[in-house]
């Protein structure tokens, strides 16, 4: 028990000076303001507009024409859906008419066992199709927070890459190929 008292006076101790400084040291003149157009706080803005509006964080990062791509990736993905659950529930009223009536003949043309194959692919194409399109709107908002980022990035203006045909003598025969030079 007296341990527990001698700990915690040692760490109440130890606290005291940090608790009576004001402020960090910074040396006055000698230090240089510098001002950058980079927003810190970007990024997580980016994410959250991306999270809440699929391509308001492309919007905000000024990446216009990403939009009519991230709007057709999930116009696409929703017209698959719509297709396959279309698929799924035709099937699925096949199969009931022909459990209900023997007689019945499918527009399909196919029997009960065929139906429930059909039933069973349809319903794990659009299943399939709903987690792509999750993982699409999980891409568009990296993709958002990545831009974000990287509009802190410089580009040095004197960085080029060349792309050239090569001709290398080797011994006895030449070989052609393509060269790639980076310059600095």
């Amino acid at each position: 028990m007296k341990s527990r008292y001698l700990i915690l006076l040692a760490l109440l101790i130890i606290s005291i000076p940090a608790l009576t400084q004001d402020e960090l040291p910074t040396l006055s003149g000698d230090t240089l303001a510098i001002e950058s157009g980079y927003d810190p706080g970007a990024p997580r803005k980016a994410f959250l507009y991306a999270a809440l509006l699929p391509g308001l964080g492309q919007a905000y990062n000024k990446q216009y024409w990403k939009m009519p791509f991230v709007y057709g990736g999930f116009f696409t993905f929703g017209y698959i859906i719509s297709f396959y659950n279309q698929r799924h529930t035709n099937f699925k009223g096949e199969l009931f008419n022909l459990l209900e009536d023997p007689a019945y003949i499918p527009p399909s043309g196919a029997n009960e066992s065929q139906l429930r194959t059909l039933i069973d692919r349809a319903r794990r194409d659009r299943d399939y199709m709903v987690v792509l399109t999750g993982a699409f709107y999980i891409l568009q908002i990296v993709d958002a927070h990545v831009d974000a980022h990287l509009r802190e990035f410089d580009l040095n203006p004197e960085l080029q890459v060349k792309v050239k045909p090569s001709f290398e003598p080797v011994m006895t025969q030449a070989t052609l190929g393509v060269g790639i030079k980076f310059t600095f």
